[in-house]
């Protein structure tokens, strides 16, 4: 296991919790140089503004709590912020928001992330199969995923061909292509972040689940714009 990938691992298990934050995971990711969008902590909204500064707008502010998985659930995502007084207000919603859902020592503050225009969406995940054991899924997001189950999978470890193979296989293979005049995605950057993942999964076999979702997809560009691990 990589020393920072051990680092972050220790510190989540001496904590007593098993769910990596989204910045932890994303943390977690970056240490086997898997792209991920920047992501940056704000305890205070003043914060938020000077790094939304830093990143350059527009950015998205999300809520961070060990406590809180599902941020969207509880109004904790704020998106395409262009400005300080969006940044401002965002973050205060964002507060008050999850005060309603969780003690307040819980809320560590937000993460401000870079803005991505909506490209196409994949989920990519690992599960750690009992029969199996550790096990790369691939599909397409958003209805996708949610309504068809238009997903891959392979028990790991995998070849490129396998990875070829997960890609091809599902359902909406011909919208990465490039569908009604738009241009193809970059598969080379796809199977390469795959590979990545299912390296990564081999390597801590701490790793119960990986969830990346959505994993955008652009023409030059892949990147993960969300992130969840929980331990065994």
């Amino acid at each position: 296991m990589k020393p920072q990938a051990e680092k972050i691992i220790r510190e989540v298990l001496d904590s007593g919790r098993k769910n990596l934050t989204e910045h932890e995971s994303k943390e977690l990711l970056r240490a086997y140089n898997i792209p991920v969008s920047v992501t940056k902590v704000a305890k205070t909204a003043s914060e938020a503004v000077k790094i939304a500064e830093e990143i350059g707008y527009p950015v998205v502010l999300k809520v961070l709590s060990p406590k809180i998985i599902h941020k969207s659930d509880i109004q904790g995502v704020q998106v395409n912020l262009r400005n300080k007084g969006e940044v401002l207000q965002a973050f205060k919603r964002i507060m008050e928001n999850a005060k309603l859902k969780v003690a307040e020592k819980e809320i560590w503050g937000v993460t401000v992330q870079k803005y991505y225009l909506k490209g196409r969406e994949a989920i990519v995940g690992v599960i750690n199969d009992p029969q199996f054991g550790p096990t790369l899924m691939f599909g397409l997001g958003g209805i996708f995923v949610e309504i068809y189950r238009d997903v891959s999978f392979r028990v790991l470890p995998v070849t490129s061909e396998d990875i070829e193979e997960m890609i091809k296989e599902v359902k909406g293979y011909k919208i990465l292509e490039g569908y009604r005049g738009e241009k193809p995605i970059d598969f080379s950057l796809l199977k390469d972040l795959l590979f990545k993942v299912s390296e990564m999964a081999l390597n801590i076999p701490l790793i119960k689940e990986m969830d990346l979702n959505p994993v955008a997809l652009y023409e030059n560009l892949v990147v993960v714009l969300d992130a969840r691990v929980v331990l065994k």
